[in-house]
């Protein structure tokens, strides 16, 4: 872990043997963090952003200028982490490159005036309206993607005047310790970001922290209500990114042959399924359901399956040997009780691949979307497609979930896709493309897929609290 400017070799957490899953073999062994390192790394945080708030605006702009400068220099250092991290194919591995987007966009900020003073009845007393950090931000994020979550969350925390504790999952923390080297590299005061791979409990010490102003948290629904549960003893503020169900809805008039591409890559193959912006169920008009499908599962069936560290490689291994077991489960229940009918993969992937975590992507049809396969994030590479025959159907079934982060629309019609967008609850809709998170529009879901955003001059926001100071003058 990183801890200041020390790498600290010795933690009250123990280590954390890490496992490549290409290969289901030990690639490093990692410090984790327990409560002592958590307590040392917030109080460092707390010194260094009074350092870090001390530096005129121009300073810091420029040193996170300079830190994205850095990153664009080790892009492919990045690359080559993240698929020993957690198993991502190379060729879809370059996330460094919007962790250094979030950087130059939200260093841009940090010189722009930014407050108010507005009138108030009665006088001419000043009024004036002020935006200040939190002052220490813990982020905590998930172990597929800590690169896009750095660029979502520690960019717009840094340019708000915050220090960062980040808590990358024990599953895939090497990108986000190499990230820590470069913020000293790059000028940060040291302990702003501090970076400490941890497991669920030094994860709560962090959340439960009374020196922390606020907590980011990415990852699933059930551990986002413990987060929560633990922030409320401080009445630390939560944002909070989570998983879906997202669903993807192909009208008569798309572009078939597009829309099975997109969905084949949004759907089974990103990341093998394990990301919250997959569209795990796929809603098709009746009209053309069966022409759509037979592109589908040829789509799917192309995408090349193999060691991630090939080039050509698009479909590599799930996390570890439990989110198997835990996919194939979901699989097989599936099938025995009938919730769709299994027309492509149901395996395990064996051959020169058995000794890694392989799953087959997998395509169910017909699916009833009241069951567990169709409501259920399976977080895999399980795909459920469903038929319906009008618009208000189909935005029904999008809508007939308790998540709402993502939909996409397959059309060609422009008023359709309009009103369509506008009736699905769900944080973002994305038309005739893939999900394409960007530093200028914020991203955080409806319902149970999160609370606030980020992104954007919102996801700035997010990392400021607001001030009012009136000023008696007459």
């Amino acid at each position: 872990m990183l801890l200041g400017e020390d790498r600290v070799t010795a933690s009250s957490g123990g280590t954390h043997h890490h496992v490549y899953p290409g290969t289901g073999r030990v690639n490093a062994v990692v410090e984790m963090a327990g409560a002592a390192e958590v307590d040392r790394a917030v109080a460092t945080a707390a010194r260094a952003q009074r350092t870090w708030m001390s530096y005129p605006p121009d300073r810091r702009r420029d040193i996170l200028f300079d830190l994205a400068d850095l990153i664009s220099e080790h892009h492919a250092e990045f690359a080559w982490i993240n698929t020993h991290d957690y198993g991502v194919p190379t060729s879809l591995a370059a996330t460094s490159v919007l962790a250094e987007r979030f950087f130059r966009f939200y260093a841009g900020y940090v010189d722009k005036a930014d407050g108010a003073s507005t009138p108030v009845p009665g006088g001419f007393d000043l009024n004036l309206v002020e935006h200040e950090p939190y002052g220490v931000v813990g982020v905590i994020a998930p172990w597929n993607g800590a690169l896009v979550v750095i660029g979502l969350a520690v960019a717009p925390a840094l340019a708000a005047g915050n220090a960062v504790v980040l808590k990358p999952s024990e599953l895939a923390p090497l990108a986000a310790l190499r990230f820590g080297e470069l913020c000293l590299q790059a000028g940060l005061p040291a302990g702003l970001v501090n970076v400490l791979p941890a497991d669920a409990e030094g994860g709560e010490a962090l959340v439960r922290h009374s020196g922390v102003g606020k907590i980011h948290f990415t990852g699933g629904t059930a551990t986002a209500r413990r987060v929560l549960t633990a922030a409320a003893e401080n009445i630390t503020p939560v944002v909070a990114e989570l998983g879906g169900t997202a669903a993807g809805i192909i009208f008569d008039d798309a572009d078939l042959d597009a829309a099975a591409s997109l969905s084949a890559h949004q759907g089974p193959i990103m990341q093998a399924g394990q990301s919250c912006a997959c569209c795990s169920r796929i809603l098709v008009q009746d009209n053309v359901y069966d022409a759509f499908m037979e592109k589908f599962l040829a789509a799917v069936a192309r995408a090349p399956i193999g060691d991630p560290l090939r080039s050509d490689v698009l479909f590599g291994p799930v996390i570890n040997q439990a989110a198997a077991d835990r996919i194939l489960k979901t699989i097989e229940r599936a099938v025995t009780q009938g919730f769709g009918e299994l027309v492509l993969g149901g395996n395990r992937i064996g051959g020169e691949l058995a000794a890694g975590f392989y799953v087959e992507p997998t395509v169910f049809a017909d699916v009833d979307n009241s069951s567990p396969l169709a409501q259920q994030e399976t977080f895999g590479p399980v795909v459920s497609v469903m038929r319906f025959s009008d618009d208000a159907q189909a935005v029904d079934l999008a809508n007939d979930t308790r998540y709402g982060l993502n939909a996409f629309v397959h059309t060609t019609n422009l008023q359709r896709a309009h009103t369509v967008s506008r009736q699905l609850q769900a944080g973002s809709v994305w038309v005739n493309t893939r999900s394409d998170i960007q530093p200028q529009s914020p991203y955080g879901g409806y319902k149970h897929s999160g609370i606030g955003r980020s992104g954007g001059v919102e996801g700035l926001r997010e990392f400021r609290q607001t001030k009012n100071i009136r000023i008696k003058v007459s």
